[in-house]
Order: structure tokens, then sequence, then C-alpha cells
């Protein structure tokens, strides 16, 4: 590609949009950014490719003159450099089109999607891939440790993407992961999220549905066999060829974790994650995998090599044999799953589970009548209400005195160091970086 294309990326501070910039970048495009708050580790990743960013949505970065401005979906109308845009009739696409249009057009695409997981089966199915030698691009919303990049362009046929069913910018309402074509799609599971974007349940299967129409005949969909929400999106209607994963009648895992396929033993899961989630994540990267020609026995071998995600039951510290764990879960089925995984290793030491509800479907108070009986296998449960538009302490009183609701971070901290004692494990969960809590507490503790 010549180094004379130029593209300029507004709202490039964002995971997704970053990635694209690192892609765009490496693939010999000039890339040039803006965003409303350039700070760390995003504006260093991007500096350190050598990309030019700039502060705030300004008119004057017209003058920059790109071939085209790649537009995120956190630019809405009224955004002034935005409506200079269109104003002048300047040429502007969304990042999942510019991605389509240009660096997947020719590529073997796995897209994986799904409510959750979507980001540790990426980077499970990038690490098969590459660990079978086939070096694979990806596109992940999150910093997998096998790589230590979350986004890269290579010779290989191979595309891996982590497909976002959010919307992909103020004038295309589709989700995101329409865009991509894959040939091989995984539909790692489906429940009700983003209820900024989605009224219901039905609203997000009809854009899965969009996504299992767009995969050609002769690839292979992936499909969690236990989500009746999934098995509607097939029924509406599918023209490839499926493999379902939890059931009997495809991937399948035992509790000595034995992996079978069609009842037929495969080999052994042999490494250090935790929770039934996880084991359904590999069951599915193992089928995607086996799509593109990786023998299961070789996948299983990487899986034995693989390192989880930053962020997902991430050991932040241990201080007086008390241990802080960092953790992205905020969909109270993710917090179920986390404590639940948390609960099998740790035993019957004690859980403190500290959440910041703060994503956008937790802000609105969708999901909060869910809360406690997720945070069930909780000792103790700390949530920090701060900003909150619903009221924390009436959703969580089920709990009754095993919840602490704070609307001041200090004084949560203060609460969990004071309940805090050796052999405790300390969980925090929050898709954001909650103050920095997690180096507060271990201070504190110390």
């Amino acid at each position: 590609m010549s180094q004379s294309k130029h593209i300029h990326i507004l709202g490039i501070c964002g995971t997704f949009m970053g990635g694209i910039a690192v892609l765009a970048k490496q693939a010999g495009y000039r890339v040039t950014g803006c965003d409303a708050n350039v700070y760390p580790p995003m504006s260093t990743q991007l500096e350190e490719q050598g990309i030019e960013l700039i502060e705030g949505f300004g008119v004057e970065q017209l003058s920059l003159d790109p071939d085209v401005f790649v537009v995120g979906n956190v630019v809405s109308r009224g955004n002034p450099l935005m409506e200079e845009i269109l104003n002048r009739g300047l040429p502007y696409t969304s990042g999942p089109q510019w991605l389509a249009d240009t660096l997947l057009r020719d590529k073997w695409v796995l897209a994986v999607a799904g409510t959750h997981g979507k980001t540790t089966t990426t980077s499970m199915l990038a690490w098969i891939l590459e660990y079978a030698g086939l070096n694979p691009g990806f596109l992940i919303g999150g910093v997998p440790q096998n790589f230590g990049v979350s986004a890269r362009i290579t010779e290989s046929p191979f595309f891996v993407i982590e497909a976002d069913e959010y919307d992909t910018a103020f004038f295309d309402k589709r989700s995101k992961f329409v865009h991509y074509r894959p040939r091989t799609a995984i539909l790692n599971n489906l429940e009700f999220d983003h209820a900024d974007i989605f009224a219901d349940l039905a609203a997000i299967e009809t854009q899965f549905h969009h996504l299992v129409r767009s995969v050609p005949g002769n690839g292979l969909v992936v499909s969690n066999g236990r989500e009746t929400s999934l098995a509607r999106v097939i029924q509406r209607g599918c023209w490839t060829a499926v493999e379902r994963f939890g059931s009997d009648d495809g991937w399948n895992i035992d509790d000595a974790d034995v992996v079978t396929l069609n009842g037929e033993v495969q080999g052994n899961l042999r490494w250090e994650l935790l929770g039934e989630h996880n084991r359904m994540n590999a069951l599915a990267a193992l089928a995607a995998a086996r799509h593109v020609g990786v023998p299961v026995v070789q996948g299983l071998a990487a899986l034995a090599e693989f390192k989880n995600v930053k962020r997902r039951m991430e050991v932040r510290g241990t201080v007086n044999d008390i241990t802080v764990y960092d953790d992205f879960a905020h969909h109270p089925t993710a917090i179920d799953t986390t404590v639940a995984g948390l609960r099998r290793k740790v035993g019957d030491a004690r859980i403190l589970a500290v959440l910041e509800p703060r994503s956008n479907t937790m802000k609105l108070g969708v999901m909060k009548d869910a809360l406690p009986v997720s945070l069930k296998d909780a000792d103790l449960v700390f949530c920090y209400a701060g900003n909150l538009g619903w009221d924390a302490r009436g959703a969580l009183s089920p709990l009754g005195d095993k919840a602490v609701v704070k609307d001041d971070l200090n004084e949560l901290i203060e609460a969990i160091v004071a309940a805090a004692r050796p052999g405790d494990q300390i969980l925090v969960m929050s898709n954001g970086g909650f103050g920095g809590i997690h180096g507060k507490l271990l201070e504190r503790l110390a």
C-alpha cells in the first residue's frame, strides 16, 4: 500500500479505534487522530507507533486534509469537527466499514461474537493459530498476554477479530460485526446487554441474525448449544454448517476436562484458567481453529500455554496473606461466573467482592435486580455508588449486612481495609479504572 494514503481518526483513544489506528499504520497508511481525552495507556501506545494525536475536535484539523475521516462511535451530531466534515461534503466512513473495505477484503476472517467472553475467546483463537504457525492478524479489545499487543496485521490469509454487537457510528446503527463478513463465526452466548442502544433481547437477536446471514455456505458457525437465544437466531435462517459446543451433539467437556466431539474423545484441556465460562470459550476456540485446519490436539497444546488477557482475574498483589484481583466483569452473568470461578479456586477462604457498576447498562439500572443473586458466592460485598442514577443500597438490600455501599471511593477503601483479614481474597470488578483502587487497597493493607 502506498505511503500517501492518509486517514484521520475521530475518537482514536477507544480500544477499538486505537486498534484500527495500529493496523492502518502497520499497513503503510499515514495515521493521525483526535479524541476528547488523550491520555495513557492508549495515547502512549499510539505515540510509540508514530501516530500523531490531537486533543479535542477542533475544526482546524480539516487542514490535515486526509483521504478519509474515520469516525468512531463516540462521535455524535453536534461535534464541531464532524459538523464541518458534513457541511463541506468531505469523505468519511466508520471504523468497521474502513476495516472491512481495506484490510479485511482478502482475508479469511474469524469473528468472535457474544455478550461475554469475546476478548478472552478471540485471544485464545489467535493464540491457537499462532501456535500452529499460521501467523494470524488480529484485532482484540484487550491486550492478550501471549502477544503483548491488541492488534496486528500480517501477510497471513487469516484474521481473528473480536466482533462487537455495539453500534457502528452515529450514521450506521447496525452492530459493528455486520461489516466483517466472517468465514468462521463464533456465537459465544447472547443475553440482554447495552440497554443504552437496544430495547430488548429480540433487538440484539436481530443483529446476530444479520451476522449469521453474512456467513458464506462454505463457512462455519460455531454456536453455544446451551443458549435458547442463539437457537432462535439460527432458526430464523442459516445457510452455513453449524457446530454446537456445550452440548452432546457437538463439542463438550466433562468435569475431568476431557474434550469430546460428537461423543468421541479429542484430548485433555490442561491449563491455569478458572471457571465454566472459560471451558466454554476454549471449546469455541478449538472448533473455530479446527475449521482453518488446526488439529484439536494441537489446539489443546496451544491452550496449555495460553496466558489470559489482562484484567481477567489478574492478581494485582498479595500483602499480609490478602490477595487483590482485578477483573473486567460488569454484567450480572459475568459477575456470577467470575465469583463462582474464584470460589472453586479458593475453597472456604473469604471472598470480598468489590463492585463498580459503570457500564452504560449498569448505570441505567436495568440489571440491578439481578445483582444480589450474581454475588451470592461472595462473603462480603462492597459497592461504589458514586454517579449512579439508581439506589444501589435498595438493590443490594437482599444481601443484608453482607453488603456495604459507599458514594465516596476513599470511604469504600477504608471499609474494605477494616473488614479484610489474612487469607481473604479481594475481587475487584469494573470495566473501568475504578480510581486506581487496586493499588490503593494494597498500599493501605500493607
